[in-house]
């Protein structure tokens, strides 16, 4: 009893300081504070670095640098990433919203949407982690044959260090996911597993389908 208590005290007394940084500690208490007070001051700045995020992850894994130069690559993962990434997150939300009510959970669009913003901080951060990685190999980290060895032992082992930090950072947006949407659909650890994935496989059966259909 006392440690609710404690837990409902802390989760209405959070600034943006503790916010940022006790998310890493005690992410449920955080996530109950924005989720309860609808905390919204940084979702938007949050969700435009998010897309940013995610843009640069697919730029290297579609191998554009073999078709795009280095700056037209930065330059759309910054203003279309950004801008394609605050729209694919609020669809995801608003899917999440759907199929979760197929399993008793609560939140709408907006609640989820909120939550998530805030799961992305460790993806955010990761950003600051790819600014060595383009500057030591520029346009070869985007290409499918790129050189990324001849930088000197040096800068490999800076960069790979870069590289593993990221793929931390990456464990802990799913984990703060997890229990973000969690905490604002009321629903247990593997619900939520279940209700994060959901959403993908409403949209690929229709398309396995539509392609059986016109390979038939």
């Amino acid at each position: 009893m006392n440690n609710e208590l404690t837990d409902s005290e802390n989760s209405q007394s959070l600034t943006d300081k503790d916010i940022f940084v006790k998310i890493w500690t005690s992410p449920r208490t955080v996530f109950k504070f924005i989720n309860d007070n609808q905390y919204d001051k940084y979702v938007n700045i949050l969700l435009f670095f998010a897309g940013i995020s995610r843009a640069f992850d697919r730029a290297s894994l579609k191998d554009t640098g073999d078709t795009m130069s280095l700056f037209a690559i930065i330059g759309f993962c910054v203003f279309f990433g950004g801008l394609l990434g605050w729209i694919s997150y609020y669809i995801y939300s608003a899917l999440l919203s759907w199929t979760g009510k197929w399993i008793k959970g609560q939140g709408d669009t907006k609640s989820i949407l909120r939550i998530i913003s805030y799961a992305m901080i460790p993806a955010v951060i990761g950003l600051i982690f790819l600014i060595p990685q383009i500057g030591i190999y520029g346009n070869e980290m985007f290409k499918s044959n790129g050189d990324i060895v001849s930088a000197g032992l040096v800068s490999n082992i800076f960069v790979y260090g870069a590289l593993i930090l990221e793929f931390i950072l990456g464990i802990w947006t799913i984990i703060f996911c997890v229990v973000g949407v969690s905490e604002v659909q009321k629903l247990s650890i593997g619900k939520t597993i279940l209700n994060l994935l959901l959403p993908f496989f409403v949209f690929m059966i229709p398309i396995v389908i539509i392609i059986l259909i016109f390979q038939i």
